[in-house]
């Protein structure tokens, strides 16, 4: 299929369509889904997706830039579907049926706007943007639903690891990334870098800001080169090249921007990375 057709489909999809299509993929993730940590294999292209927030157009503009459709390349989304943009039905439905047709191919990250019990963020534009276009609530406790099925993190062996905020600043196993405590989920899902050392209590109300000295440690521990990550709406190198940030939403008035890497080729920083990202 090609995008268009994808978005032809969205148009005419009424209630019940939506609810069948968030239990089809749930049952895909039922299966595949073993533990809290994705590992992925290095091979070929991989597309890196930060935050979206309901912004379509830039989606759209990734998925055929990317030209992920027409090859066999992978694609990871690092979180944020939802909230802020006014398109977040519709973002919603391309990752579904993305991954619904290209199960192996589609890695799909838990963010902090897919919010575990107890750390509900606000403004939360979903349910309303939801309610706008099905006409029911009932959808959106299905797509909460599908949140728990998402992963918290990605693992390329060696190379890099892909989430949503940040590390846990205790994590001391890989074990605690394939199964998260709430505390780690917390931070996953909330932590920022900072040119600090140690970490400290977030700004956010939620989560820890952590310094370079925790990146390093950690970083040894998992035996990986970068983190890779969104949560921000910046592109920025954190920790001498350590952590990498991308965001690829225009709803703060900025640019937005997505990653291309070859899992074939040897490890790469962040300052590496950041030159081959696509700022648009």
């Amino acid at each position: 299929m090609e995008l268009k057709d994808f978005l032809e489909e969205e148009r005419s999809l009424g209630k019940e369509e939506f609810i069948e299509l968030v239990n089809r993929v749930i049952e895909i993730l039922e299966k595949e889904r073993k533990r809290d940590l994705v590992v992925i294999k290095p091979k070929g292209l991989l597309t890196v997706v930060g935050d979206l927030h309901g912004d379509l157009a830039s989606l759209c503009f990734i998925l055929e830039k990317s030209k992920f459709l027409e090859r066999n390349d992978k694609i990871i989304f690092l979180g944020d579907y939802g909230d802020r943009g006014e398109y977040s039905p519709q973002i919603y439905f391309l990752i579904l049926k993305l991954k619904e047709n290209f199960p192996k191919r589609v890695f799909l990250l838990r963010g902090n706007h897919e919010f575990i019990e107890g750390l509900e963020i606000y403004p939360h534009d979903l349910p309303f943007q939801i309610i706008k276009r099905y006409g029911s609530s009932e959808v959106y406790e299905k797509v909460k639903e599908f949140w728990s099925y998402l992963y918290f993190s990605a693992l390329v062996k060696k190379k890099y690891l892909f989430l949503h905020g940040g590390l846990p600043v205790n994590l001391s196993s890989v074990k605690e990334l394939e199964k998260v405590s709430k505390e780690s989920a917390e931070e996953i899902l909330w932590n920022d870098p900072a040119e600090i050392k140690g970490f400290f209590p977030s700004s956010r109300g939620a989560g820890k800001i952590f310094g370079e000295d925790v990146s390093k440690r950690i970083l040894k521990v998992l035996e990986v080169k970068t983190v890779i990550r969104s949560h921000e709406p910046s592109l920025k190198v954190n920790h001498s090249g350590l952590v990498l940030t991308l965001t690829s939403t225009k709803v703060y008035g900025n640019f937005a921007s997505y990653l291309k890497i070859n899992l074939e080729e040897r490890a790469k920083d962040a300052f590496e990375l950041e030159k081959e990202v696509i700022k648009f």
